[in-house]
């Protein structure tokens, strides 16, 4: 039997560990927010009469949806429309939800299938939100995107509006990379205390829903997850405190959120009311990851009577309860002072108030017009066109206790004098490793001190043996990276990150030596041979149902027993599905259903695919890689694989192929779809080739022409946008290609 290893190169090995650590993606045309965009929606009067005479209803009723910024104007014809929120829904100016996949599977608009209209009715700036949104963002804090937007319903204005990304499987994937972890929204009273080692006890129902609920995986209703966390957080011995949250929790970030969440004074949040947070457990690290929502009762907006620019930011929760996530770190002396270095870090560093608020007072002056004719500003708390002006730079009673500008200017003046002086270990996280071919190890890990210089190593050791060094080296802002070259295919190694600053100080992560194991064997000529994201209509499975597939393809000269197997949509994670214990002869195809219910059969993963672009691995019982793709969107009822069968080269196939071979020989006609090949598919250079000799032209997605010709087998690409783009063939042939 042949031996065969897929090595990673190393900017893809980086790729994947900013995967682990967060994205934060572009505003685009949707968030965008330069401009004001207008929303439009269409619903039957009757229908908006009952949603507003029925508050509390989760009902979706169908609607119209457009969207025009002044240069997109997108419509969706049937979407979902309800209330959404807590205390907004008896307000005048309520808010509202649009689900773009109630009723169309799959639909979504610029990656989003929900869409939080926010009314802002608590807060006369109608900033608030959009200022902390801002700042989490700019503190490398995974939040969602949000902008000012312009509500009409059925062509009448219903006032300036705050649109905010909705937190969900969308929201994870593209923050994280992954969206098969569980996702808990946590609403009063979540305060994290330990309840029992039973999880299902944190099932616990408030206000006729769970505290705790799970967004993601409900079939499974599997809370081992959350109580493991809980239980660290609840129980771990202060001497043991690091190391135990280390292994469960993304501790770093949620030092910097806090920092942010007490600068912004956000009381409706985890900390002071035990509110408005989600958890994820990131499958990529392990780690559970905390993701602020709903932040409008911020920057001095009070209804406690609670001076909040001076409220001490090492004592935050109400007097005499518990928020042991906070309070344990926050009274750790070496986590203490870490938060203390990011809360100066975000105050003296990140942000500069004379430049935010005048970033703040340009954008006050783009919204101020679509204020003075909200129709629903007023009616609340008697708000005008002036109080919308002065609140900014002074309290206009009531609840709102400070203007937006003095309450910055308080909150950082009230912080520096409270930020002790503390020298923080160094931070080291998002540690990640790959072994590749060649008898190598790849290591990265983010790393951040407070006094440089800063020196990296990696401790390792082969089959226990003595301690090794390597030099890791600063590739990007913070991230370090190293090659462990020479380490034998049956070797174990174990390896910890030693960050070393300017003063000395030394932190060597993880607790417990991270292990690789060894090669075990050789390795089979298995191959992910062609896969599906969007299948409508290609071909069904057993029940009829049109779910996502993926081929597998066996290139070895002797059968393969699967069984040993395991497939994964997610290369961190590669014991996502064990395959089933059949045998693949040699040079045969077996065609597997990606439809994330194992429970309809043995060829049924525990996954589902995204059509805007995954990873699938094929990994032995080991965890060791034997094969792997990583993909970008995909279209419907097209395909992605290897051309010909178990090669390196990936294209779309027009003519999908499940269950035989890729070859283009054997592809068959499909209407005016015929044999038609471009390669590479996707193309990154500056050529794409043709598999014939063709007179054709190519258009883009917008239907532009892009180049016509005769006799060609060869297109210059070079000066293609990246995107999709269609050759059309005189004789009636098409094919698609992507320019990356």
């Amino acid at each position: 039997m042949k031996k065969y290893l897929l090595g990673w190169i190393l900017s893809l090995f980086v790729a994947q560990m900013l995967m682990a650590q967060g994205f934060f993606p572009e505003n685009g045309p949707f968030y965008m927010d330069t401009v004001v965009p207008r929303i439009d929606i269409a619903i039957h009067p009757d229908t908006l009469t009952w949603i507003y005479e029925n508050p509390d209803s989760e009902i979706e009723f169908h609607a119209v949806f457009v969207f025009n910024n002044g240069s997109v104007i997108d419509t969706f014809e049937t979407v979902g429309f309800r209330l959404r929120g807590n205390t907004s829904r008896y307000s005048a100016k309520k808010s509202f939800k649009v689900s773009l996949n109630t009723f169309v599977s799959g639909q979504k608009y610029y990656g989003v299938e929900k869409i939080n209209l926010n009314g802002e009715h608590n807060d006369p700036t109608i900033m608030r939100s959009k200022v902390m949104w801002d700042i989490l963002r700019k503190f490398g804090i995974p939040a969602p995107r949000a902008n000012h937007v312009q509500l009409y319903i059925n062509g009448n204005y219903h006032g300036l509006y705050l649109n905010v990304e909705h937190i969900d499987e969308e929201f994870v994937l593209s923050r994280f990379g992954n969206n098969d972890g569980n996702l808990y929204k946590c609403l009063y009273p979540a305060d994290l205390n330990y309840i029992s080692s039973n999880p299902d006890d944190y099932k616990l129902i408030e206000n006729g829903r769970r505290v705790y609920e799970l967004k993601t995986n409900e079939g499974v209703d599997d809370y081992s997850d959350l109580a493991s966390f809980i239980n660290v957080v609840n129980n771990a011995a202060d001497n043991h405190l690091i190391c135990q949250m280390d292994e469960v929790f993304n501790t770093y970030d949620y030092l910097k959120m806090i920092s942010a969440d007490l600068f912004c004074g956000d009381w409706d949040g985890y900390i002071y009311n035990k509110n408005n947070y989600y958890l994820y457990h990131n499958t990529a690290t392990n780690k559970i990851e905390f993701i602020p929502y709903d932040v409008d009762n911020t920057f001095g907006i009070d209804w406690f009577d609670i001076d909040w620019t001076t409220r001490d930011i090492y004592n935050w929760p109400p007097s005499g309860e518990s928020r042991p996530i906070y309070t344990r770190l926050v009274n750790h002396p070496d986590l203490r002072n870490q938060f203390t270095f990011y809360a100066d870090l975000l105050i003296n560093n990140v942000l500069n108030l004379d430049s935010l608020i005048q970033s703040i007072e340009v954008r006050k002056n783009m919204i101020a017009p679509f204020v003075t004719d909200d129709p629903y500003y007023p009616l609340d708390y008697g708000y005008s066109y002036d109080d919308f002006l002065r609140s900014y730079t002074e309290a206009t009673g009531a609840h709102v206790k400070y203007g937006l500008y003095p309450y910055l200017n308080a909150r950082k003046n009230s912080m520096n004098t409270q930020l002790e002086t503390a020298d923080m270990l160094p931070v080291i996280k998002y540690i990640h490793h790959k072994r590749t071919a060649g008898q190598q190890i790849d290591i990265s890990a983010f790393v951040e001190v407070q006094i440089m210089p800063l020196d990296v190593k990696v401790l390792y050791s082969l089959n226990d043996g003595p301690i090794q060094l390597g030099q890791m080296t600063e590739v990007e802002n913070g991230i370090y990276v190293a090659a462990l070259t020479d380490i034998p295919d049956d070797s174990k190694v174990t390896y910890q990150i030693s960050a070393t600053d300017g003063l000395g100080k030394e932190q060597v992560l993880p607790c417990e030596a991270k292990v690789i194991n060894p090669s075990s064997g050789e390795t089979p000529l298995l191959f992910i041979n062609e896969l599906m994201a969007d299948n409508a209509s290609t071909i069904a499975d057993e029940y009829g149902v049109y779910g996502d597939w993926i081929e597998i393809y066996n290139g070895d000269s002797e059968p393969v027993f699967l069984g040993d197997y395991y497939l994964t949509d997610n290369l961190s994670s590669p014991d996502k599905w064990q395959m089933p214990d059949i045998t693949l002869p040699a040079g045969e195809f077996e065609l597997f259903w990606a439809d994330g219910d194992p429970s309809l059969g043995s060829h049924h993963a525990g996954f589902k695919f995204s059509k805007d672009g995954e990873e699938a691995g094929i990994f032995s019982t080991q965890l060791l890689p034997v094969d792997q793709i990583v993909f970008g969107e995909q279209f419907e009822d097209v395909s992605y694989g290897r051309l010909p069968d178990g090669n390196s080269n990936l294209v779309f196939f027009e003519v999908p192929t499940p269950g035989s071979t890729n070859s283009p020989n054997a592809i068959a006609e499909n209407g005016n779809l015929s044999t038609l090949v471009m390669y590479p598919n996707p193309a990154t250079g500056e050529t794409i080739f043709i598999n014939r000799v063709v007179n054709a032209q190519v258009f883009n997605s917008s239907g532009k022409k892009m180049f016509s010709g005769k006799r060609i087998s060869i297109i210059d690409i070079g000066r293609y946008s990246p995107g999709l783009y269609v050759i059309v063939c005189e004789d009636g042939s098409r094919a698609r290609f992507m320019v990356y």
